[in-house]
């Protein structure tokens, strides 16, 4: 009886922990076909509105109460005229419109997936007579991921519609790449630009497999399939070929920096070197010095300002994996502030 007893507890403990993780799998699958039915989704913010909320705000608490009430009469007559002439159809010309994004690129230039998006949104319903206003942050990463994102501005000069792209703190390598595709570039005096130059670091492990006696085999076919190795002994005809595909490449960036912006000295700016905002423009990387805020600040008064954004739907394990890394760092960094060690 006493075997049964045990025999059945255990029983009932592997059942629960079965049921446990079939509801756990369950809740993970419909996780993912509720992420494959929606990707995710398009959000508009009216930024005018809201630049004009905020002058309201601090006009009303500078005001006494006699010129408050002024203020509300005159704002009330301005508006009864505006819908008098909107009756009669007497109505000024709307507008034209300032389409905002923003696009904050990481190593992979992962973020191109919304950028395309946006872009496709904004030619949806852009005039000639609108401007994209694009808020660029980025230090660079590989050259297909920011070649594509590249390219998705590109639709909008193909669109002949105004491309404006604002640096308020780094354009540099592949972030400039996207950069130099704008009309106009506009970059904060501190704001670093350039780095127009390519750059591999393979790290080499050979001597040390040697040393534990580890043999590492690799089995190419094509004289070229492999040029450097992490693990074999590396050829100076291997890295003679790496060295030509790395001029290459610089080549091609090179050549799409001086297509779109043809008044550069090349020769001059593509040596892998960044500046900053102010020398940058004396080299004519950009085109004036202004912040991303002072430029919106203006275009206000003369463009109705839309932002748009596509935000991406995170997975269940993509939101559990940022939750352990955040937790991670969290860790890290009161273990760094107790024993005060800080990276240099």
């Amino acid at each position: 009886m006493e075997f049964l007893y045990e025999y059945g507890l255990f029983l009932a403990k592997a059942v629960t922990l079965v049921l446990a993780v079939v509801a756990i799998v369950a809740v993970i699958a419909g996780a993912a076909i509720k992420q494959k039915a929606k990707k995710g989704e398009l959000e508009i913010e009216d930024l005018s509105e809201h630049f004009e909320d905020v002058e309201q705000e601090i006009v009303h608490s500078l005001l006494t109460k006699e010129e408050l009430k002024e203020k509300e009469k005159a704002d009330k007559k301005a508006e009864k005229e505006r819908v008098k002439a909107a009756k009669k159809g007497d109505t000024p010309d709307a507008k034209p419109r300032m389409f905002v994004l923003d696009f904050k690129g990481s190593i992979d230039a992962k973020e191109v997936a919304s950028l395309r998006e946006e872009v496709s949104a904004v030619l949806a319903v852009a005039k000639p007579e609108d401007e994209v206003f694009v808020r660029l942050e980025s230090g660079g990463g590989m050259v297909h991921g920011y070649g594509l994102a590249s390219s998705q501005l590109d639709r909008i000069r193909q669109r002949e519609i105004p491309l404006t792209v604002a640096v308020d703190k780094v354009a540099a390598s592949g972030g400039y790449m996207m950069a130099c595709v704008a009309n106009k570039i506009i970059a904060a005096p501190f704001a670093i630009l350039g780095s127009i130059g390519v750059l591999a670091q393979v790290p080499n492990f050979n001597k040390l497999l040697k040393k534990n006696d580890i043999e590492f085999e690799q089995l190419t076919a094509g004289e070229y399939k492999r040029t450097l190795t992490m693990f074999g002994e590396n050829t100076e005809k291997g890295r003679e070929k790496f060295v030509e595909e790395l001029e290459e490449t610089h080549q091609l960036f090179k050549d799409f920096v001086n297509e779109h912006r043809a008044s550069l000295d090349i020769a001059k700016v593509a040596t892998g070197e960044h500046w900053f905002g102010t020398k940058a423009k004396a080299l004519g990387l950009v085109d004036s010095i202004q912040t991303s805020d002072d430029y919106l600040f203006d275009a206000v008064k003369t463009h109705k300002i839309v932002g748009i954004r596509y935000e991406t739907k995170k997975g269940f394990a993509e939101k559990l994996s940022k939750a352990a890394s955040l937790s991670a760092d969290s860790f890290i960094s009161k273990l760094l502030q107790r024993n005060r060690i800080f990276p240099g």
